[in-house]
């Protein structure tokens, strides 16, 4: 698979977790579980990390071997999770999702490189 497909795969992700962390800017939890909206937006963000990671890892697997500490599986996981079980979703973890792991994943996908666009 090309190079630049690697780099649109880790645009995505990093875009998306950009995203879903603005979408939680300024809300409290309280307002997150109040706001429908903005919860379907942080899924949504969730499920496009998840199929982009299983496309770097599907594609990919020197690189995602190569950069270990990015957590390649429970990306990919979160978004299985949420597709097959939709009407099971725990939204303290997708809280805690956005609150914590996706701005750590931000820090780990601006060190590995291709650079994202």
């Amino acid at each position: 698979m090309s190079e630049s497909r690697l780099v649109d795969y880790l645009h995505h992700i990093q875009q998306a977790a950009v995203d879903a962390c603005s979408f939680v800017e300024g809300l409290s939890k309280d307002d997150f579980f109040a706001d429908k909206r903005t919860q379907q937006a942080v899924i949504m963000s969730l499920v496009i990390i998840g199929e982009a990671a299983t496309k770097v890892m599907d594609g990919y697997a020197e690189f995602t071997q190569a950069h270990s500490e990015v957590p390649w599986r429970s990306m990919r996981g979160m978004r299985n999770r949420i597709a097959h079980g939709y009407f099971d979703i725990n939204l303290d973890v997708v809280w805690n999702t956005v609150q914590t792991a996706l701005p750590e994943l931000l820090k780990q996908l601006s060190a590995v490189g291709p650079r994202s666009k």
